[in-house]
This record gives structure tokens, C-alpha cells and sequence, in this order.
């Protein structure tokens, strides 16, 4: 079993900064991606940035130019650093991988259970 487990939500003003941290633990044997997604009331979940295990990131055009994806693959952990945040970013934040379970050694996916963004204008 795997838990993915985020961290870093919050309220914050327009323009302003937060950084989500979401850190895998269990039975893993590697993670081959990690990835972001989000999802606003009334609106279906949507991919915001992904990650692969040798750092290849890739962002939604809503984000780019002010997110920024990471992982410490010692850690099996991923982050998320959100500048000039915007009311439209106001939503759940969902931690998503792909993992290599140690048990059965097939790829498996995990969520995590999300954490609130909050954009004030």
C-alpha cells in the first residue's frame, strides 16, 4: 500500500506565493511520475504540471511561467511553487503517481486527498 500525503495549502492574496508538498510513502519501489491536478468547483479535475523520475516537467498553459514542479526523488516527494497566484487558481490541489508497487512490482496509481488553494483578489 501507498500513501501520497500533501501539504501547504492555504489562503492567499492575489500575486502571492504558496508551495504544495505531497510525499509518497510504502511500498515502493521507484516512481516514474508524479503530477499535480486541480479541481474548482463545478469544474472537472485538470492536469496542472507532471514530473517524470529523471526531473522532465511539463505544465498546463494556465500555468506556465508561474508554477513550478520538483521532486527529491530520495524523499519520493514533489512540490509545487506557485507565484502570482490568481483567483482562477483558487481550487483542490491533488497530489497524483504512478508508482512500482515492492509487492507485486507492477505500476500502480495513488491520489492523494487533496489540499485547498485559496486565491483572495
Amino acid at each position: 500500500q501507498v500513501q501520497l500525503v500533501e501539504s501547504g495549502g492555504g489562503l492567499v492574496q492575489a500575486g502571492g506565493s504558496l508551495r504544495l508538498s505531497c510525499a509518497a510513502s510504502g511500498s515502493i519501489v521507484s516512481i516514474p511520475s508524479m503530477d499535480w491536478y486541480r479541481q474548482a468547483p463545478g469544474k472537472q479535475r485538470e492536469l496542472v504540471a507532471a514530473i517524470s523520475s529523471g526531473g522532465n516537467a511539463g505544465y498546463a498553459d494556465s500555468v506556465k511561467g508561474r508554477f513550478t514542479i520538483s521532486r527529491d526523488n530520495a524523499k519520493n516527494t514533489v512540490y509545487l511553487q506557485m507565484n502570482s497566484l490568481k483567483p482562477e487558481d483558487t481550487a483542490v490541489y491533488y497530489c497524483y503517481a504512478i508508482v512500482i508497487s515492492s509487492r507485486s512490482f507492477r505500476e500502480l496509481s495513488y491520489w492523494g486527498q487533496g489540499t485547498q488553494v485559496t486565491v483572495s483578489s
